[in-house]
């Protein structure tokens, strides 16, 4: 496979998931993660105005209201939360589906998996594996969890590029 040139390489700029309770949500990203809120609440109705136009074409004719917050990383790659109030948004019975096509997870970059996961479920979250040696021999660590509104996070211990540029992955 051949190496893309540096400039065609894109940003990535955000990522967006749904929650039940954005004030909760915005906490829990905030306290546990480290997420910063960059933008005030912002509201959304499938009405006449510039917003209400986009989001209906974006989320369709059922769509009625939601609820939004922009929050910042570290290395500044951001979180759009999201609240849909009407219609309600529902959390599926398996909310880890990794076999359809869509994104199934956010990754985190911590040293101290071991306490972050551990963070995570005493903040209501959930630990779905054990923590991982990735490359044997490596010190590299891996982890999934889950937040309290059941979105799904990985954590790496160390950086993507440091992990998988470095060759031998067996």
């Amino acid at each position: 496979m051949d190496t893309p040139h540096l400039l065609n390489i894109k940003a990535m700029n955000h990522i967006a998931i749904s929650v039940p309770d954005l004030d909760k949500a915005i906490k829990w990203y905030h306290e546990i993660l480290g997420f910063n809120v960059i933008t005030e609440q912002i509201e959304g109705t499938s009405d006449a105005s510039h917003l209400g136009r986009i989001l209906t074409d974006i989320f369709g004719a059922e769509f009625r209201r939601l609820k939004l917050v922009h929050m910042i990383s570290k290395n500044q790659v951001c979180l759009e939360v999201f609240e849909f109030i009407e219609p309600k948004a529902e959390r599926p019975a398996n909310n880890f589906e990794y076999w359809k096509t869509s994104f199934f997870h956010i990754c985190i970059t911590e040293r101290d998996i071991e306490q972050l996961t551990k963070k995570i479920v005493e903040s209501g979250g959930k630990q779905r594996t054990k923590v991982w040696e990735l490359i044997p021999g490596k010190p590299y660590k891996i982890a999934y969890c889950e937040d309290p509104f059941g979105n799904i996070i990985e954590i790496y211990t160390h950086n993507y590029e440091e992990v998988w540029s470095s060759g031998k992955t067996n």
